[in-house]
């Protein structure tokens, strides 16, 4: 008899970027009196230890959610703030030399509570605990009855030490002990906005049976080890007589970089300018950008086209775009290979773009998932703003393409050293693509200024002036780098400097809009 075979009602199972939108609705109903989850959090805690994120799966919904990272038992044992420990909700200190699994959060679907959810998520932290022969397990788990109870305990250790010899039950802290951890200390100020527990938390750890202290002789494998090709491009501006013209020349760089068998090739900012050359009269300045957003269907689709065809991630430059709101923008484009468009607003348009433009800055701030892991846009200006390329880093991106336009060297040489500073701060790579030449036919488009590079970090393993590989000045070209991933994964825990690991949250960070 063939074996028979059913899709199971309920499962565990390693959470992925497609579940994101439903884990931050499941935070959202958990945490009614909180904000939830953003989606560049999760996206974060999944592109630092992707294995350490589990959902429960129960008739196609997601009803259980637990965020995992690993950490050194010298941060885990001594006192710490959650925003502090796990980099705000992004798991950006997670430590792949770490030797506990730290419990960033367990969200159960209050309507789903028979199924034992709880205890199946914990489960799969033992699992695989066990698995990477780790230490034990830890997190700051709440005390949500002390409050309620601060009368008769005036303390929250009192309270604690109560619960712990069960003379009252604690909705968290009494499931915690029955499912075998024991508490460490108490965690003052771990979470301020819990004001249930008072704020308090309670080190919470279970110890590894099994673990095998032996292992921490042996060599550490580093984690993902591919190899990035990216091939930034350095165009010139060139008077066309058809739009068709604008799209030979960049199929050409397209043609370029996939013969050089690139995972991605940049273009440089508002390159799409060239396509108001064949005008037949010269527009002022706010007239013509607002004949270049007319491009923009076709514009999307023969870059679209030219991703596929050439199986090659194209970082489209930006191009003023006319949004859903009806304002204009300076839009960046990612066509990715496998035919999807992902479109990033620039943040920050100059003095210049405000005045002769009317471009207004846009809002969104988030990562594209692409084949090579996640990565961002930061858009010429955009890239003299430290904040977002490291809330960026904190969602998980390890690779920033800045397009630029530039036109003087000391415009240029702004950009320039802010990339590498973002670098430094992030320990990420930037790649940059700017234009040449002119357009005298085109208003507002003056002598265009450009160095097109690809920058590192600052340490042993990178190139010692942290260039990757950069153009000649104001030529029309192309520059070639291999980018590393798992090189930078070593920089951050290994390096000489460890800057994107060694903020002090505790004393600062900053708060976005959404949440994040």
């Amino acid at each position: 008899m063939a074996e028979k075979r059913s899709t199971p009602k309920i499962e565990v199972r390693t959470a992925t970027t497609k579940d994101v939108s439903d884990i931050i609705a499941l935070s959202a109903k958990v945490f009614k009196d909180e904000a939830p989850y953003t989606r560049g959090m999760i996206m974060g805690q999944l592109s630092a230890f992707p294995e350490g994120q589990f959902v429960v799966v129960y008739e196609d919904e997601i009803v259980g959610y637990a965020a995992t990272m690993i950490l050194p038992e010298a941060k885990v044992m001594k006192q710490h703030s959650w925003a502090e420990v796990t980099g705000g909700g992004y798991a950006a200190m997670h430590d792949r030399k770490g030797d506990w699994l730290y419990g960033i959060e367990v969200c159960v679907d209050p309507d789903r509570r028979r199924l034992r959810i709880g205890k199946r998520l914990y489960d799969a932290r033992r699992r695989l605990c066990q698995d990477m022969d780790l230490k034990g397990i830890a997190f700051g788990g709440r005390l949500p009855g002390f409050k309620r109870n601060a009368r008769k305990y005036k303390t929250p250790e009192a309270y604690l030490e109560a619960v712990r010899k069960a003379e009252l039950t604690d909705p968290v802290a009494s499931f915690h002990l029955k499912a075998g951890f024991e508490p460490e200390f108490l965690l003052k100020n771990y979470y301020p906005l819990d004001t249930a527990s008072g704020g308090n938390g309670v080190l919470m750890v279970w110890r590894n049976p099994y673990y095998d202290p032996a292992h921490m002789d042996q060599p550490v494998n580093r984690s993902n080890p591919d190899v990035v090709r990216i091939v930034t491009v350095q165009m010139e501006a060139r008077k066309i007589a058809e739009p068709q013209d604008f799209y030979d020349a960049v199929e050409y760089f397209v043609e370029v970089a996939a013969e050089y068998e690139g995972d991605f090739v940049v273009f440089p900012e508002l390159f799409t300018l060239m396509l108001l050359s064949c005008e037949p009269e010269e527009l002022k300045p706010e007239a013509a950008i607002a004949r270049l957003t007319e491009h923009t269907p076709d514009f999307t689709e023969k870059m679209t086209a030219m991703a596929i065809r050439r199986n090659i991630n194209i970082i489209g430059g930006s191009h003023a775009t006319r949004t859903d709101d009806g304002e204009i923008q300076n839009v960046g484009y990612a066509f990715l290979r496998d035919g999807s468009v992902h479109a990033r607003e620039k943040i920050h348009p100059t003095p210049n773009e405000r005045q002769y433009w009317h471009i207004q800055g846009g809002d969104p701030i988030d990562v594209i998932e692409t084949d090579c892991g996640p990565v961002g846009i930061m858009i010429c200006y955009d890239s003299e703003f430290p904040e977002i390329a490291r809330r960026l880093c904190d969602q998980g991106a390890r690779i920033l393409f800045v397009p630029f336009n530039t036109d003087t060297r000391h415009g240029y040489l702004r950009v320039k050293y802010c990339c590498q500073a973002r670098a430094v701060e992030n320990q990420c790579y930037v790649v940059t693509s700017g234009m040449t030449g002119n357009l005298a036919n085109v208003d507002n488009l003056d002598i265009e200024y450009a160095q097109s590079g690809i920058f590192t970090p600052c340490d042993f393993p990178f190139a010692r002036d942290g260039i990757a590989a950069e153009t000649s000045e104001n030529v029309e070209m192309v520059a070639v780098a291999d980018l590393n991933l798992s090189t930078l994964s070593w920089a951050r825990y290994e390096g000489s400097v460890r800057n994107f690991r060694d903020r002090r949250l505790d004393l600062y960070r900053t708060r976005w809009s959404d949440g994040g």
